[in-house]
């Protein structure tokens, strides 16, 4: 059997029989939730039941949703859902914000990584395109025998970064020679993280002609019974706002911790948004700054959900001035904080 190299050039030539292999790199998977491939009635729709079939964000018997969700959810919300997604729609790229956001921060991170060749950095969807799967496969095919996943949620959710991760693994299952993988856990009180979140509340209160009475920390919610059931999400939201908020010296009478984007008639987190907002209108403040902490990248929950639906509510009620303050996104802080996080888990890697 003839070999690659001459004997004794190296102790780990291939036999030029053996099929061709590539190895020796090492992936760096940033992970969000998904965005639909368009706005309209049948896009919304796939989009829709890929993420509400989720068992893992849907923690109901399936014999009880089947029904609810195939007969009526999506026959009811893909229109306005898809003229909601319309309203923030990337038009330029025919694509949602947080499909833009997520490349950016993929190419910001391959720019700051940048010095060791060694390493590949990508990005997929949990739900639609561009695909968990298509990615991991894409990494491999490059060489990539170590892969550091990066869900893109400072807290710890199931419904999040546990999903992102078992969709990451069903795929890995398939595979023959499957690649080391790392997780990068939740930052939620990361210094790095929370100096960011400050310091992105800073320079934009800074441009304001009126000063805040209240600031208010929107994280999205999530059912009760998932906190009941030992969800450290609540408590991770809760110690980030705390933290932003010592970190910003705001006193706890001008600040306020709330969840949003409730579905269904089962007890969610609270306080509600909605309520919340609605409720400091009502009972005298006249200028409020929204910020959303859980939030990697600016999507429909933060562009329409806060800056539209609950700017309204907030002036509908007495209110005066209403400023929402963007994610960290793919700005300097947002991109400082990747940088940290994907730096701290490839130790030892690269």
């Amino acid at each position: 059997m003839q070999l690659q190299n001459p004997p004794g050039a190296s102790s780990d030539v291939r036999p030029t029989d053996h099929p061709p292999v590539a190895s020796g790199r090492i992936g760096v998977l940033l992970l969000n939730l998904g965005t639909p491939d368009g706005t309209d009635y049948w896009s919304m729709r796939r989009y829709l039941k890929q993420f509400l079939s989720d068992r893992r964000v849907i923690e109901v018997p399936r014999w009880k949703w089947w029904p609810i969700l195939n007969l009526i959810i999506l026959t009811v919300r893909p229109g306005p859902k898809g003229r909601d997604y319309a309203s923030i729609w990337n038009k330029e790229r025919n694509e949602g914000p947080l499909k833009t956001i997520t490349r950016n921060q993929s190419e910001g991170l391959a720019r700051a990584l940048g010095g060791n060749p060694r390493i590949v950095v990508d990005w997929a969807m949990r739900y639609a395109n561009p695909s968990t799967e298509s990615r991991l496969q894409s990494l491999q095919a490059q060489g990539c025998d170590r892969i550091l996943l990066v869900p893109l949620y400072p807290q710890y959710a199931a419904a999040t970064s546990a999903t992102a991760c078992d969709e990451a693994f069903r795929v890995l299952m398939t595979m023959r020679w499957q690649p080391a993988v790392r997780v990068a856990p939740a930052w939620h009180d990361d210094p790095v993280y929370i100096d960011a979140l400050a310091n992105s509340v800073s320079k934009h209160l800074a441009k304001l002609d009126v000063a805040p009475d209240v600031l208010l920390a929107s994280f999205h919610g999530m059912p009760q019974r998932y906190l009941d059931q030992g969800d450290p999400y609540h408590c991770q939201c809760v110690k980030t706002s705390r933290l932003l908020r010592e970190k910003l010296g705001v006193p706890p009478e001008r600040w306020a911790t709330s969840f949003q984007s409730r579905f269904g008639n089962d007890p969610w987190l609270q306080p509600y948004t909605d309520a919340t907002i609605t409720r400091l209108a009502k009972s005298g403040t006249r200028s409020l700054a929204v910020i959303a902490p859980g939030f990697s990248a600016d999507c429909l929950e933060t562009l329409e959900e806060l800056e539209v639906e609950n700017r309204a509510y907030f002036m509908n009620n007495g209110g005066t001035s209403f400023t929402y303050i963007p994610a960290l996104n793919d700005g300097e802080d947002g991109m400082r904080v990747i940088e940290h996080v994907v730096r701290r888990e490839l130790a030892g890697w690269a």
